[in-house]
């Protein structure tokens, strides 16, 4: 997985590219301008690109960026040349995606928490653990995968709630910044003759926004 973000105004010309969440134990190299984090086992975990320009000269982005093929390609190129451990994938798999509720549980050891098992297509079945008041078996959601950076630049990763693995997380409208989007709890339900796996289109979950005020 990638995540490359982009804020000239707060960083300078610096790239920041997250392959992995945070360890506990890790270290940094930096080699030049590349600083390449490393997890306890040694493999990368991220890398940040001072002076990104002097690689990319027509590079134009801010925020939450995706980069071309031929940007990683062009930066993996650069990572080899200081002598650093590591690469950006040239591949890349949406993180927000459409997702079924298969299977619907409550929460062992909540009295508002669910435990869902959500298709996600080509990711398969997983389980995600909601809290939304709305949440039910059978419907088609809106979910953001471990990798996922959310609008408000909180990153999605596996994780535990009360003590149940939670493969990511079911989103509301206002997590996905839609436009009107109301603020009591509960997530979005997106039309069911959408399919499992599908990328999150901004405009069309608005239109569901728009539909259900």
């Amino acid at each position: 997985m990638l995540i490359t973000t982009y804020n000239a105004p707060a960083l300078a010309d610096t790239l920041i590219a997250v392959l992995g969440p945070d360890q506990a134990t890790q270290t940094s190299q930096q080699h030049g301008d590349i600083v390449g984090i490393y997890g306890a086992d040694g493999q990368a975990i991220g890398f940040n690109f001072f002076n990104l320009h002097q690689w990319l000269p027509d590079f134009d982005g801010n925020g939450a960026v995706v980069l071309t093929k031929a940007q990683r390609e062009t930066l993996n190129q650069a990572i080899q040349a200081a002598g650093l451990k590591g690469a950006l994938p040239l591949t890349s798999t949406p993180r927000i995606v459409i997702g079924k509720i298969v299977e619907f549980a409550d929460h062992p050891d909540s009295d508002h928490l669910h435990v869902t098992k959500v298709d996600l297509g080509l990711e398969g079945v997983k389980q995600i653990v909601c809290g939304a008041p709305n949440a039910a078996l059978g419907q088609t959601v809106v979910a953001a995968l471990p990798g996922a950076m959310m609008p408000d630049g909180k990153l999605i990763w596996p994780g535990k709630l009360r003590g149940v693995d939670s493969y990511g997380m079911l989103c509301a409208a206002r997590e996905l910044a839609l436009p009107d989007a109301p603020q009591a709890r509960g997530i979005l339900i997106m039309p069911d003759d959408l399919k499992a796996g599908t990328p999150f289109d901004f405009a069309q979950a608005a239109q569901v926004v728009a539909m259900q005020a």
